[in-house]
């Protein structure tokens, strides 16, 4: 005899249809799990109008979506108090998790998104065994590249080194992490703050994974042309981005290969900044900003580059390396954060991130060591792509996502939660 499926309750402040980061963690997530559970979804009203859109058009069987918000006039997250709206919220969603518990007696409850480890979630004082994560926001920039900021990145910094100190300070945070049963974390960096919390039990466990029809969409873009080396970084010009390294280093490595390009996509508030640094350097000719570009546009961007660069220095996920493994490109990174786990020694370079000069030689001598060999880029992206199928793909992911939820349901004497592990 089968035995009941569980009841899930999850909290997904961020989760929609066809989009990225947190978004498309919270959507994808429970549209796995829903195959071997019964999902109730606590979402905000924000998210309302794209979920019964996307409803209408197809069936979400398992799954129950139940919104909840402030009054429309109160708080609006799109005047620049989202995270305000976002703690004003989880009291709302407190209450209503306590009705839906008692109609519906669930096994777990899981707070999935927002995934921040310095913010409370009032679902843990459920009388119901309780999943954190994942989480991220442990990860910091190595001081010594601070000097290499801005002033206006510096001062980011030290602001955001601030509200990670008062909130891991805040009770609710501390009871957050003791009442969890299980606390995911998206990188090294912030299972040790989640630890330090005192969360009992911490596993990293990375939250980006790809659809399977866009890593199949993503595969049939056109291998790396021979005849040219074009480097490509995508996303938001930000001092913590990592895209004045990798300009300096850029410019040490177009010496040796004059007829490279560095492609950049995104726009932000560093862009006027690192188009001076070029000229100072004297690659301007050869490194093009796009600024911000349409999905379809990006896309054919990545098409035309042989390799992607993403030097992030506190970067938790790192979607774009997966996008880019999927389209069989080399992935050159640094070896913190979230990229740092999915990418491999098979699928990219990962470069030590101890100072500003080391780093820039580092990612130089990467750039070089793909220039050289056409073979060896090729052999790099299919190994890129076979990794991000077995490994990064929402259904590769579904029996990891579904031990969770059933070693969280077992009697607290019999769990087999183990610290600093994946399951």
């Amino acid at each position: 005899m089968l035995a009941p499926r569980l009841r899930i309750l999850i909290s997904a402040y961020a989760c929609g249809p066809g989009r990225g980061s947190e978004p498309g963690v919270g959507w994808n997530w429970v549209s796995e799990i829903r195959h071997s559970y019964d999902v109730w979804v606590l979402a905000p009203e924000s998210e309302r109008g794209p979920i019964e859109a996307f409803l209408k058009r197809q069936t979400l069987e398992n799954v129950h979506f139940h919104f909840c918000d402030l009054p429309h006039w109160l708080i609006r997250k799109e005047y620049g108090l989202y995270h305000l709206h976002y703690r004003v919220w989880q009291v709302l969603a407190y209450f209503a998790a306590k009705r839906l518990h008692r109609e519906h007696d669930f096994q777990v409850a899981h707070h999935l998104t927002l995934g921040m480890h310095w913010a409370p979630s009032l679902l843990a004082c459920l009388s119901i065994p309780f999943l954190w994560g994942p989480l991220g926001g442990g990860e910091r920039a190595p001081v010594l590249f601070h000097s290499s900021f801005s002033i206006r990145g510096r001062i980011y910094e030290r602001v955001r080194d601030l509200a990670r100190m008062i909130g891991e300070l805040d009770p609710l945070v501390r009871l957050t992490a003791r009442r969890a049963v299980l606390s995911l974390a998206k990188s090294a960096q912030t299972a040790s703050r989640v630890t330090a919390l005192g969360a009992p039990a911490v596993i990293i466990f990375p939250e980006a994974a790809l659809p399977e029809d866009e890593i199949k969409r993503l595969g049939l873009l056109p291998p790396p042309r021979a005849d040219r080396f074009r480097l490509l970084s995508l996303g938001r010009l930000l001092h913590w981005k990592g895209q004045e390294l990798a300009l300096r280093a850029f410019a040490q490595f177009h010496r040796d290969f004059p007829a490279s390009e560095y492609l950049l996509v995104g726009g932000g508030p560093e862009r006027p900044r690192l188009e001076r640094l070029a000229q100072m350097l004297g690659v301007a000719s050869s490194v093009i900003f796009f600024g911000q570009l349409k999905r379809n546009e990006a896309l054919e961007k990545l098409a035309e580059s042989t390799i992607l660069v993403h030097p992030s220095l506190h970067d938790s996920g790192g979607w774009v390396c997966l996008e880019a493994m999927a389209a069989g490109r080399p992935v050159v990174c640094l070896d913190i954060g979230g990229p740092a786990l999915q990418v491999t020694p098979e699928t990219g370079i990962k470069v030590p991130a101890i100072s500003p000069s080391q780093a820039e030689r580092g990612l130089a001598s990467a750039f070089a060591r793909l220039a050289a060999s056409h073979e060896l880029v090729l052999r790099i992206g299919m190994a890129g792509k076979q990794h991000v199928e077995q490994s990064f793909s929402w259904p590769a992911k579904s029996g990891s996502l579904c031990r969770l939820y059933r070693d969280a349901a077992r009697p607290r004497g019999v769990r087999r939660m183990q610290t600093g592990q994946n399951p």
